[in-house]
């Protein structure tokens, strides 16, 4: 395994910290596996895909010495006797995509400073924002997303500041996908009585050589209100974003609106949530987001098409037999209207992406053990996408 020379620094110094911290207090060991069974079945040539894999996490947190300590974590994902599927690294292609490939890497390495309100880190880490729709980690995948940053958070009583600045995008199918970048993020929030007000401003850039850019600004407002033994939950959020390279400029918008209610254990909510179009040219893009827990888990949508998408979806959520489960439908239609030559000349108008039943069962068993079952229905109109029905079956267990 290939380490980077950040990444080398980085561990160096965390084992010098550990050696001195380990004299006062031990520090400590984590171990985290998943063993997780997915299945893919599409409407199209690709061959059905199976797949079962291994995740493991070993990590060692120091102890804390004059404010400073250290965090490493290694990450390995294994094929286990199943591997029929297209892991998006040069295998199976005959089949539909798992996104799962074979990889061991360092996953996080950095030395931290904690200190009156202050957080900072510098290393490889993971970083994660509001609901993880801008920046988030992709914990769902076997090979998790983590950033090269400095980073610096500041949180006294009701406010918060994030700061990060990124060198490298570690994405989730392993070292050879990764990405030099030189992004900023910015995320200042502030907690009112009825929710939390968050302003944010993501300016993106893949370090390749050629001017680009990726400018997101936008505002969240997220929070619940107790209607006696019952709950209104309610989020609004706006953010507009610019997208320019030596030959083009574009500018999308995107919107949320959820309204929920809590009552009797069972969570009811609906939403909508528009990612808008410059002209059928260019879509509003996320591309730092944990994307599978939007716009459906069959992931038909991780590259926002360019007619943009709108998502009208509803979630009713609770608990059983000690566990929790969800069910979701999503209606999926496009921003603007795209006009599609067929095969035989003629024209179809696009405007329908489908729509999606999402249903999932989680339980955790013990201290230890835990395991889900999850299962996503695709169905395709127009011509645009094709019918796709994935299942999940996973155990986990953490020491």
């Amino acid at each position: 395994m290939k380490l980077k020379n950040l990444s080398i620094a980085i561990t160096t110094a965390l084992v010098a910290l550990s050696g001195t911290a380990y004299a006062e207090d031990k520090g400590e060991v984590k171990l985290d596996m998943r063993l997780r069974y997915e299945n893919v079945e599409q409407d199209n040539a690709k061959k059905d895909a199976d797949a079962l894999t291994l995740r493991t996490l070993l990590s060692y947190k120091t102890a804390s010495y004059n404010k400073f300590s250290g965090y490493v974590e290694f990450e390995d994902s294994r094929q286990v006797g199943i591997d029929d599927y297209n892991d998006k690294v040069g295998n199976g292609g005959e089949y539909s995509v798992i996104a799962d490939p074979e990889t061991t890497e360092l996953d996080q390495a950095y030395v931290q400073y904690k200190s009156d309100g202050v957080t900072a880190k510098l290393g490889r880490q993971v970083i994660t924002l509001d609901n993880h729709r801008f920046v988030g980690h992709v914990g769902w995948r076997q090979d998790k997303q983590t950033f090269d940053a400095a980073s610096v958070a500041y949180k006294q009583d009701k406010l918060s500041l994030n700061y990060a600045y990124i060198t490298k995008r570690n994405r989730i199918f392993g070292e050879e996908a990764d990405l030099d970048a030189k992004d900023h993020l910015i995320n200042l929030s502030y907690k009112l009585d009825a929710g939390k007000l968050s302003a944010y401003s993501y300016l993106l850039e893949v370090d390749e050589g050629a001017d680009n850019s990726l400018d997101t600004y936008g505002v969240r407002f997220a929070g619940a209100k107790k209607m006696g033994d019952n709950k209104l939950l309610y989020t609004a959020e706006y953010a507009t974003q610019s997208s320019e390279t030596d030959t083009t400029d574009y500018d999308a918008d995107y919107m949320l609106a959820e309204l929920g209610y809590v009552t009797n254990g069972i969570t009811i909510k609906g939403g909508y949530e528009l990612l808008g179009s410059d002209d059928g040219n260019y879509a509003f893009s996320t591309p730092l987001a944990t994307l599978h827990k939007f716009n459906g888990w069959a992931d038909m949508f991780l590259g926002t098409p360019k007619q943009g998408l709108a998502d009208m979806y509803v979630t009713v959520a609770g608990k059983a037999f000690g566990g929790k489960w969800s069910a979701t439908y999503h209606d999926f239609s496009a921003d603007e209207d795209t006009n599609v030559a067929n095969d035989d000349g003629s024209v179809s108008r696009i405007d329908d992406f489908g729509s999606e039943i999402d249903i999932a069962y989680t339980r955790g068993f013990n201290k230890t053990f835990s395991g889900g079952v999850k299962f996503a229905a695709y169905s395709a109109e127009d011509g645009s996408y094709v019918d796709t029905d994935k299942l999940w079956i996973w155990v986990g267990a953490k020491f």
